[in-house]
């Protein structure tokens, strides 16, 4: 069973960066597609970028221009780099890992985001 572990989050200032990791350990192949997602108080879980094995990523509109996701299959490892954050990214980021037959979830890395 896939095992996702994220970290990076922390408390930043409105303008401000940062860079999350989400390390899978478990696996026997490359999974296809890593997502990031988030979730603040109140609100519905929002997927946020998604990134496939060979490097193609596409991002939230909300984001965009933002952020950027990316990943080191060598590494097994899947990255947010989140650039000009605004207080409205506060939120819970998790990372996934989903195919045909699973859909692993990490436990989450608290983001916020101050004014």
């Amino acid at each position: 069973q896939v095992q996702l572990v994220e970290s990076g989050g922390g408390l930043v200032q409105a303008g401000g960066s940062l860079s999350l990791s989400c390390a899978a350990s478990g696996t026997i192949f490359i999974i296809n597609v890593m997502n990031w997602y988030r979730q603040a108080p109140g609100k519905q879980r929002e997927l946020v970028g998604s990134i496939t094995s060979g490097g193609i990523a596409v991002h939230a509109d909300s984001v965009k221009g933002r952020f950027t996701i990316s990943r080191d299959n060598a590494k097994n490892t899947v990255y947010l780099q989140m650039n000009s954050l605004k207080p409205e990214d506060t939120a819970v980021y998790y990372c996934n890992a989903r195919g045909k037959n699973f859909d692993y979830w990490g436990q989450g890395t608290q983001v916020t985001v101050s004014s």
